[in-house]
């Protein structure tokens, strides 16, 4: 799997896909991520890549040529499955999106800045929008740092244990149940006999029960359905 990040901060996203999960992802070659400078792909002397506003306005637009340049390039070499706006005014990241998007082969995503891209950027080339939350961020570069992680640590193989990623939170709409190792008593502070036991059965029907209730108490609106 492929994702191709547009920026122009590329520096912000060395350390997010140089370790753990994603760096091993990419050593094993079950993913492939390349971040794009759009300074590289500007016209201008400057390699500026904003604008003032038309209708002015306080902030700086992002441009849609330098854009147009790196998408219109990785277009010729690849087919893209998705091209994602990282934005805030997107439908919100889930775990079901993360899902989909594992299946894909080759994800563009772009990452703004400063007060936003120039709208004919999203109407010509964007598939589809996300936003990581109900909040403004500095730019594009986290959000999409997010989603990354969250695809690929979905694709087979990338996770020593490949059941592990499959009873994550949300994973079944509930939020997972409680975790423990050892010691079992801890200054007196013990783990739930049950799941001592050695009786699969009975462990996993305590732990379907403790997810329910977990949910239930922290994010009822996930049992609404």
């Amino acid at each position: 799997m492929r994702f191709d990040i547009l920026t122009v901060l590329p520096g912000l996203l060395e350390s997010p896909f140089g370790h753990s999960i994603l760096q091993r992802a990419q050593t094993k070659g079950l993913a492939e991520i390349v971040v794009h400078n759009l300074r590289d792909y500007a016209d201008n002397k400057q390699k500026s890549v904003d604008d003032y506003p038309y209708g002015g306005g306080g902030g700086m637009v992002m441009s849609i040529q330098p854009f147009a340049n790196c998408i219109e390039k990785l277009k010729r070499e690849r087919d893209y499955d998705e091209v994602i706006f990282m934005t805030p005014d997107g439908p919100t990241f889930n775990q079901g999106v993360a899902n989909e998007l594992s299946l894909k082969k080759n994800i563009m995503v772009l990452c703004g800045h400063y007060k936003g891209i120039d709208q004919r950027i999203r109407e010509i080339f964007v598939t589809r929008e996300i936003s990581v939350g109900d909040y403004v961020l500095s730019g594009g570069e986290l959000p999409a740092a997010v989603l990354v992680d969250a695809v690929v640590r979905l694709i087979p193989g990338v996770l020593s244990d490949e059941t592990s990623a499959l009873s994550d939170s949300f994973q079944g709409d509930l939020l997972d149940a409680p975790v423990y190792t050892r010691p079992s008593n801890w200054e007196g502070h013990t783990v739930p006999e049950i799941l001592l036991s050695g009786n699969q059965s009975a462990i996993e029907q305590w732990r379907y029960e403790a997810s329910l209730e977990r949910t239930r108490e922290r994010r009822p609106d996930l049992l609404d359905d």
